[in-house]
């Protein structure tokens, strides 16, 4: 399905394009914002609300999720996925990366302190 995604994203004009459609060059997102990332990304499975859904798969809650407490947690599981969730790594750089885990971490009745950084992903690849 993110295949699909990827192929669909670069194929549409970039006239049709807008802050609401993922943007891909060379298979990769080019997004730079957490926030954009997440709504682009992230709630498809998550929700706006990050509350996660169930349905044909269990998408787990991110708001006021306890295990975002320490960075390292979903640094690996964007990276590398868990379960049903595919890994986000090959798509998404260091610094991507850091913005849409800073922006879960501190929104969604999340207030986790301590900003992530490329460095925290990179050391984590």
């Amino acid at each position: 399905m993110l295949a699909a995604a990827l192929v669909l994203a670069a194929a549409w004009p970039a006239a049709a394009q807008d802050t609401l459609q993922p943007r891909v060059q060379d298979g990769k997102f080019v997004m730079r914002d957490g926030e954009g990332i997440y709504k682009n990304v992230c709630q498809a499975c998550h929700m706006a609300d990050a509350k996660g859904a169930q349905g044909s798969g269990k998408y787990p809650a991110l708001a006021a999720d306890p295990r975002l407490a320490a960075a390292a947690y979903p640094i690996q599981v964007v990276i590398h996925g868990q379960k049903g969730m595919p890994p986000f790594g090959a798509y998404f750089d260091d610094d991507q990366i850091a913005a849409v885990i800073g922006y879960v971490r501190t929104h969604f009745d999340n207030h986790y302190a301590g900003a992530v950084k490329a460095e925290d992903v990179h050391a984590l690849r």
